[in-house]
């Protein structure tokens, strides 16, 4: 079965237009998924956290794969930007985050949907809004 997946793309680090058009290139050619549709690029503050400006967008993709094997492949996709973790909220070359996942609610450890925070931020809501 195929959903309908909204993901937020950002990265604070390095050439940040570079490391998105990276990520998605990479979501287009995760097996089972096509990539929709993008939002123009946003710039924003970093919220709770330090470091040079964000570059953002959201991507609206549509998949046939389960959520936390999308999620696992996004988190490859973050680690090969050179995503590291050092703290909470740390600068990031590539953060990609699942917003909606079609119209499911979940609430697990390492996901939940909808994204908790996503309608504090307005970095995600103006691209989501566009798309």
């Amino acid at each position: 079965m195929t959903v309908r997946v909204y993901v937020g793309l950002g990265a604070n680090l390095g050439d940040r237009g570079e490391a998105l058009l990276h990520a998605l290139k990479g979501m287009a050619a995760l097996q089972g998924t096509r990539l929709l549709s993008v939002s123009s690029l946003y710039s924003s503050a970093p919220v709770d956290a330090t470091g040079p400006d964000y570059l953002n967008a959201v991507a609206a993709l549509d998949t046939e794969q389960a959520p936390q094997a999308f999620l696992q492949a996004l988190q490859m996709l973050e680690q090969a930007a050179g995503r590291e973790r050092p703290y909470r909220n740390a600068p990031r070359t590539l953060d990609l985050d699942i917003l909606l996942w079609g119209d499911e609610r979940m609430h697990g450890v390492a996901l939940t949907v909808p994204h908790p925070r996503m309608n504090e931020r307005a970095f995600v809501l103006l691209p989501l809004q566009e798309l």
